[in-house]
């Protein structure tokens, strides 16, 4: 064989032996593309899956929040609604209180709303102040009869221009304790809210 004949030979080779290195190059390179786009779904799927979760969790707590500011806003408009209710009812009392001295015991309620104004105020010396209606009822001997159950002077004050019922003071005038009806009444009020809204709901006691 003459040397063209080997240089031929010799590029053969070579060029067969690079061409299954290109071809072993492509295939790793296939193979590694491969793996990069596996890793990448992987990763992409991943991802994916933790956003979903996450806007599955945020749109829980937002449906809670709204659901929890939607009982609120309710309770608020029952509560609004029952103290609506319990305003009329004991606006309709106080308009009826004047009612209460057309009653035949009205002398019992005088004289018991000033003996519970003297035993507030513990004092020997009381002045004793009352609207015109309740002023007749308590005549002197009325008062002194209180005053010699309950141990204390009693001395009747200027008459109440505001309010059913009774003011009692002490002499020098430090203390008083109010015991018309209207103040009564508001006393009571808080403990009685409960008992009358069951009332307007049509439950007993």
């Amino acid at each position: 064989m003459n040397s063209d004949e080997n240089v031929e030979t010799l590029s053969r080779a070579i060029l067969s032996e690079a061409q299954d290195e290109t071809e072993q190059v492509k295939a790793e390179a296939q193979s590694k593309s491969e793996a990069i786009k596996q890793r990448a779904q992987a990763q992409a799927d991943s991802e994916r899956k933790a956003i979903l979760e996450q806007a599955s969790q945020e749109a829980e707590r937002i449906r809670s929040q709204a659901l929890a500011t939607a009982q609120l806003k309710a309770r608020a408009l029952e509560l609004e609604h029952r103290e609506k209710l319990l305003e009329r009812v004991f606006k309709a009392v106080r308009q009826q209180l004047p009612s209460i001295q057309q009653r035949a015991d009205y002398n019992l309620i005088a004289i018991q709303l000033v003996q519970e104004g003297i035993t507030q105020l513990n004092a020997k010396n009381v002045n004793l102040r009352a609207d015109k209606s309740t002023q007749k009822i308590l005549t002197n001997q009325g008062l002194d009869r209180i005053s010699e159950k309950m141990n204390t002077n009693i001395s009747f004050g200027t008459t109440l221009e505001k309010g059913i019922g009774v003011f009692v003071e002490t002499a020098e005038g430090h203390l008083h304790f109010d015991n018309t009806l209207e103040i009564r009444l508001n006393r009571l009020q808080n403990g009685l809210r409960s008992s009358v809204y069951r009332l307007l709901l049509g439950e007993s006691e």
